[in-house]
């Protein structure tokens, strides 16, 4: 019963630091920072989504709630995967560019 607090505060907080990141973009004016805080915000937007996909099968419990819910995760999963290699990828392009810091 308790896993029904967390994935509503997991939606929250990784919908609030999606937007976090995507106003960080526009604050930004070096390209490859912003291409690094897009792959995050993709990070938190497939959070967002696989959460969801997952609250929405737990709470409703239909067969119509299951199809959406896997919906939901296969997109947000693929997100998650998208978002991690970016910023793996502009992490290390990061450090190629700067390596003093």
């Amino acid at each position: 019963m308790d896993f029904m607090v967390i994935f509503p505060i997991i939606i929250v907080l990784s919908a609030v630091m999606y937007i976090y990141y995507k106003v960080a973009i526009l604050r930004t004016k070096d390209g490859l920072t912003q291409s690094y805080f897009n792959a995050k915000s993709r990070i938190c937007l497939g959070l967002f989504l696989f959460t969801f996909g997952i609250n929405q099968y737990v709470f409703y419990q239909t067969k119509i709630s299951l199809f959406i819910g896997i919906l939901f995760i296969l997109l947000g999963g693929m997100q998650l995967v998208r978002g991690t290699r970016e910023t793996k990828h502009y992490r290390n392009e990061w450090k190629r560019l700067n390596p003093a810091d």
